[in-house]
């Protein structure tokens, strides 16, 4: 089975837990799995204006390594998640993409699977477009994108995104509810499975 990054950028940990869901099920497709955050980049005095920004920040600094363009490397699959800002990633997140220039010159992102997800504060905050502009960049990639689509009904319970699992947080902290959590876990087995045939 392949190796699979996830690589995410959360605040106050909504796309966190989905980022964790989808591991989880690329490991029960029997993938091997790094799960990394990518570098918070906001000022103290911002993260510390949030207590739920605080307190996601200090506890995610000692449990997840933080990602480095080798985990992307090193992935034969890979998938990136955000929280939408204005129906685009967040700056955490694009700015390491923008450190994955070199890898992407070599060919080293090329015929990899990739997929996305995000989270927003509510249904219609960006979500899908914020996963498409993602497959902009895996074109750019030349991966493989491995949308979840329909292919399986408990996509539908989870709000039937076909683009990527999303999440409405309503601005609270870790809101997926236990349906858009099966549909990541789900989201990663078929990232790991797809990928498992391109690396063949």
């Amino acid at each position: 089975m392949p190796n699979i990054a996830v690589v995410y950028y959360s605040s106050t940990g909504n796309t966190h837990q989905l980022a964790a869901a989808v591991a989880d099920g690329a490991r029960e497709a029997g993938a091997e799995v790094r799960l990394r955050r990518v570098r918070e980049l906001a000022p103290q005095e911002a993260i510390d204006s949030n207590p739920l920004w605080r307190a996601h920040v200090d506890t995610t600094a000692g449990e997840v390594e933080e990602a480095t363009p080798a985990d992307m490397e090193w992935a034969d699959g890979y998938a990136l998640g955000t929280p939408t800002r204005f129906g685009t990633p967040a700056a955490q997140m694009k700015q390491f993409i923008d450190t994955l220039g070199g890898l992407w010159f070599t060919g080293k992102l090329a015929n990899k699977g990739a997929t996305a997800f995000t989270s927003a504060q509510n249904v219609h905050g960006g979500n899908e477009s914020t996963i498409l502009t993602l497959f902009n960049v895996f074109s750019h990639f030349g991966a493989v994108i491995v949308p979840p689509g329909y292919t399986d009904p408990l996509l539908f319970e989870a709000g039937g995104n076909p683009y990527g699992v999303s999440n409405a947080s309503g601005g609270k902290s870790a809101t997926a509810s236990e349906a858009e959590l099966a549909a990541a876990r789900y989201q990663g087995r078929r990232l790991a499975e797809v990928t498992a045939k391109l690396v063949a």
